[in-house]
């Protein structure tokens, strides 16, 4: 661990947050041990550097530095927040929750199923943004939760919808949007084009065969064993072939069709 890295990581802010919100003392330990360690690497020359003289002075400098350091790192991260903003991406909030940490690497895994696009964002990243929504959503890991971030793996890793994938990889789906989006919207072109042909059929079967047709007792409903019945008979084919008769039974409602 080198200096330069500590400033561009920022994992001592990281630590010592984690420090000051974990209530096990292993935990804590471990984190004050660290961050101990970490402030050695500055410069004794430098306002948090190590003086053998005044070790107190020095804890105090050092102490000092790492504020600095953790000030320098909100201010930046305001920055990246704000680029984060422009792209739809908002930060993401740390956690030590072994659910949602593990909801976050299927999250991440579905987002990695296939090959990345050119001008992608961070799958991790994009997966803690899913996550991290979905969570806010729910305030809790239970069932509702989990079942929301098991459709989104699911839809995500489909391999007859990989447009959903890659238009969340580059943008144009947002992880807050994807977070709350139905199974309805996250389905593909083809799957839309089909819902919708079956929900007109399913319109026209049921108007056809109530409306406009010829009452008739030829035909026995397979329901209620009743011959009051309306058919009429549509033209749903090619002109070659017969036609279709729709029925609808007066007495139970019960539907069928037939050619």
């Amino acid at each position: 661990m080198t200096l330069e890295v500590l400033q561009k990581t920022r994992i001592g802010m990281t630590v010592n947050n984690l420090r000051k919100a974990s209530s096990n003392d292993e935990v804590v330990s471990l984190a004050k041990t660290l961050i101990k360690h970490w402030k050695r690497l500055l410069p004794a020359d430098s306002p948090g550097g190590i003086s053998r003289s005044n070790s107190r002075s020095s804890g105090d400098a050092s102490s000092q530095r790492m504020d600095e350091t953790s000030n320098d790192g909100t201010e930046e991260s305001k920055g990246d927040s704000s680029k984060d903003g422009q792209s739809g991406q908002t930060r993401t909030q740390n956690t030590t929750d072994a659910v949602r940490i593990k909801c976050r690497e299927l999250l991440s895994n579905a987002l990695k199923a296939s090959e990345i696009p050119d001008g992608a964002h961070n799958p991790d990243e994009l997966a803690a943004s899913i996550e991290d929504a979905i969570f806010e959503e729910f305030g809790n890991t239970e069932m509702k939760y989990k079942n929301r971030v098991r459709s989104r793996v699911a839809n995500l890793k489909d391999a007859r919808n990989p447009q959903l994938r890659q238009n969340v990889l580059i943008g144009l789906i947002s992880a807050q949007k994807i977070a709350s989006m139905s199974a309805e919207e996250m389905a593909s072109k083809e799957m839309k084009q089909l819902r919708e042909k079956l929900t007109k059929e399913a319109i026209d079967d049921h108007q056809m065969a109530k409306t406009g047709g010829t009452t008739t007792d030829l035909f026995k409903c397979g329901k209620c064993r009743k011959n009051n019945c309306t058919y009429n008979q549509v033209q749903t084919r090619s002109a070659d072939e017969p036609m279709t008769t729709f029925v609808f039974c007066n007495e139970c409602g019960n539907r069928w069709k037939f050619c």
